[in-house]
C-alpha cells in the first residue's frame, strides 16, 4: 500500500462538531457521476447547495466566464469537475481562471477534483495551490462506475472492449469519492491537503470481467482493441470523433500501469476502507445496470 503521497491528510476525526461548517457551496457538474452524488449529500447533512451545469437551474459552462459569475452569486465554497476531461489542453487554465474570479468575488473555499497521472490534471493542482485559495484535491483514480455508465451497453452484451493499452488498476468507488468530498467541504482540517484516492487493489481487466459476469450472471468477455478500432467503436455509438478519440486516448493513458498501485487515502479520510469492485459490481447488477431490455410482444 503506498503511502507515499505526504500531502494525504493523516488520520483524523471527520465531520467534528468542532469544524463542521455548512457554507453554501457551489457544486459544479451536479447532474454529473460525482457532482450529483456530492449535491445530494450535503444536503442530507443540511448544507445549502446551488448546483450547477449546462442543464441546471443555475446554468455553468465552462466554454463561457459569464456564466461563472452568476453561479458564485451567493456561495461561499465550490465543488469543481472540469468537464469534459482535465487532460484536454487549456483546461487547467480555464480552472485556474474561474478560481481567479471566485477569491475576487470573495469565495475562498475550494474542492477540486483531478486525475491520477494526468499531466493536465496536475496542472490544474499546480495552478490551483499556486492561486491562494483554501484549497483541497482530490486525485482519483478510475472509476468503477464507469463500467455502468459509460461501458454499461456492451457489457449488457456480453463484450467489455478497452484499448489493448489498457491494463490493471486499482479501481475506485465514486460512492467513496462523494463521501471523500463532503468530509473536504464541510470539514476545514482538509485545507491544504491533497488526498490520492483509489479501490482496496489492483485488478486486471479480465478479473473485471470475470466480476462483472459473476455479478450479472452471464458472461462477460474482456475484448482488448486497437487504438483505432476502439475509437471507432466509441464513434459508432454515437460520440463525436474528437471526444472519442480524446476518451480513448483518457482510457488508455489511465490504465497503462503508471496508476497501478494503490493508495490508503479513502480511509485516512473515512476512517474505513476504500469499496471493493466485487461489491461496487454486485450492487450495480441488483440495481439493474446491466439488465436486457424487456421485449414485449402482442
Amino acid at each position: 500500500m503506498d503511502t507515499a503521497h505526504t500531502h494525504t491528510a493523516h488520520t483524523h476525526t471527520a465531520h467534528t462538531d468542532t469544524t463542521r461548517t455548512t457554507r453554501t457551496t457551489l457544486v459544479i457538474g451536479a447532474t454529473g457521476k460525482t457532482g450529483s452524488r456530492v449535491a445530494a449529500r450535503l444536503r442530507d447533512l443540511g448544507v445549502p447547495v446551488k448546483p450547477a451545469s449546462r442543464s441546471s437551474e443555475t446554468y455553468f459552462d465552462w466554454t463561457d466566464p459569464t456564466s461563472w459569475v452568476e453561479a458564485l452569486d451567493g456561495v461561499d465554497a465550490t465543488y469543481i469537475t472540469y468537464f469534459p476531461d482535465l487532460a484536454l489542453p487549456g483546461a487547467a487554465e480555464t480552472v485556474r481562471s474561474f478560481v481567479d474570479v471566485a477569491l475576487a468575488r470573495g469565495v475562498r473555499r475550494h474542492v477540486l477534483l483531478a486525475g491520477r497521472g494526468e499531466e493536465g490534471a496536475e496542472r490544474a493542482e499546480r495552478l490551483l495551490t499556486e492561486s491562494g485559495a483554501d484549497w483541497t484535491i482530490l486525485r482519483c483514480g478510475f472509476f468503477a462506475q464507469n463500467f455502468s455508465e459509460i461501458f454499461a451497453d456492451p457489457i449488457r452484451a456480453g463484450i467489455m472492449a478497452m484499448p489493448e493499452a489498457a491494463g490493471p488498476d486499482p479501481f475506485l468507488d465514486i460512492d467513496d469519492v462523494a463521501e471523500v468530498a463532503v468530509a473536504a467541504l464541510t470539514d476545514d482540517s482538509h485545507i491544504g491537503r491533497l488526498h490520492e484516492l483509489t479501490g482496496p487493489r489492483i485488478i486486471t481487466l479480465e478479473e473485471v470481467a470475470t466480476i462483472l459476469g459473476d455479478a450479472i450472471g452471464r458472461p462477460v468477455q474482456y475484448l482488448p482493441m486497437p487504438h483505432e478500432a476502439y475509437t471507432a467503436e466509441l464513434v459508432d455509438a454515437g460520440l463525436p470523433a474528437d471526444v472519442a478519440g480524446h476518451l480513448t486516448d483518457v482510457i488508455a493513458e489511465a490504465l497503462d500501469g503508471r496508476n497501478a498501485r494503490v493508495t490508503d487515502g479513502v480511509e485516512q479520510v473515512l476512517g474505513r476502507p476504500a469499496r471493493d469492485f466485487a461489491d461496487y459490481a454486485r450492487d450495480a447488477a441488483a440495481a439493474g445496470a446491466w439488465d436486457r431490455p424487456t421485449v414485449v410482444t402482442a
